[in-house]
């Protein structure tokens, strides 16, 4: 009896040690599932969340190619991409906290300054637009100029967005006082191309493949042409970067590892386009995002590749030139002082590996 009572307190023993042990794991784990911050547990990734301006827009490529590529996870970093209709939203969502990082237009760091908040871009992912005001087809014959957009219904992705912003850029070339223009919100791809078929737009700033869409279907014209460098040095009057990785500048300051973790897989993303062909890139995109014509989201792609950054760099002159057309056309940021070292950081992409 004796004996049969030890090893019951035996195997009581043991089943107690296997319980505590099995919860200790399961502790452990979720510990390691739930951190964030700088670096996360040691082997586990850090979990980031990205609001992206419009992920199916080319000028956005390098976020979903960066995830496609599998540079995110090479880095450490377990990403979550997520699609909103505008850089506009992506800055409130940053700046709110819900989410770590965005993709959007560079100069809305600098109208944010202007306004007392703080961000920054840490990668330049386009050195361009990628945009071209369109107009419609029906309407080429009376609008042969920019001169001829005033008075006139315009397009853009949402009021206040870097579409907008270029928009206003040009009429102001022009001699166009925005307020003498209409501006409608209304998105890209479809939405775009119908409310121009449906005459509720008669020009509008959009981006690939909606313009190529537009130019194959007869539906639209190309006005003015933001989709290389050179063309948008002639239209605005000096350089434009315009997509950029941002976040806020306390979140970069206090987390620096995640920081240089995100640089370095964006950074090898913008290196592996320039070694690559437009079909090459094409083929690593998600099939939705070719709108049901690949051979058309191709050409597009090749008209436009010129605007993607070779090293994630921003351009020497080009915070000083989006601030100029900043305090021309923008009431938030006239009369303010802006610190434009602070809009932007090259720290992180000069170091990428």
């Amino acid at each position: 009896m004796k004996t049969r009572k030890k090893q019951l307190c035996l195997l009581f023993g043991i089943i107690l040690l296997l319980v505590l042990s099995s919860c200790g794991s399961d502790n452990s784990s979720a510990s390691s599932k739930s951190s964030t911050g700088g670096g996360g547990t040691t082997g586990a990734k850090t979990h980031l969340s990205i609001m992206v301006g419009g992920l199916s827009k080319q000028i956005y490529l390098p976020n979903m190619l960066t995830k496609q590529l599998g540079y995110f996870d090479q880095a450490g970093l377990d990403v979550t991409l997520i699609d909103e209709a505008s850089g506009q939203s992506s800055e409130d969502s940053v700046l709110a906290g819900q989410v770590e990082a965005g993709s959007g237009s560079y100069n809305h760091t600098i109208e944010l300054q202007a306004s007392g908040k703080q961000m920054e871009c840490v990668v330049q992912l386009d050195i361009a637009p990628g945009e071209a005001e369109m107009v419609s087809t029906k309407e080429a014959g009376s609008i042969k100029s920019v001169k001829d957009l005033k008075g006139k219904n315009l397009g853009v992705t949402e009021l206040g967005s870097g579409t907008q912003t270029l928009t206003i850029a040009l009429l102001h070339n022009a001699g166009i006082a925005q307020s003498e223009a209409h501006f409608l919100p209304v998105g890209a791809g479809d939405t775009f191309i119908a409310a121009m078929q449906q005459g509720r737009i008669d020009a509008g700033m959009t981006t690939e493949p909606t313009i190529s869409r537009l130019l194959s279907s007869g539906v639209g014209k190309v006005l003015t042409d933001l989709r290389t460098p050179q063309s948008t040095q002639a239209a605005l009057n000096g350089s434009y970067p315009f997509i950029c990785l941002f976040m806020k500048n306390d979140y970069v300051n206090s987390h620096k590892d995640v920081t240089q973790k995100l640089a370095n897989a964006y950074v090898k993303t913008l290196k592996w386009m320039h070694t690559h062909s437009a079909e090459e890139i094409a083929d690593k995109m998600p099939a939705d995002y070719y709108a049901g014509n690949k051979a058309l989201y191709v050409t597009a792609l090749k008209s436009q590749l010129a605007i993607f950054s070779p090293d994630g760099t921003m351009p020497s002159d080009g915070p000083q030139s989006v601030y100029n057309i900043e305090k021309e056309t923008n009431q938030t940021v006239q009369g303010k002082q802006i610190d434009l070292k602070s809009t932007y950081t090259n720290e992180f992409v000069s170091k990428a590996s």
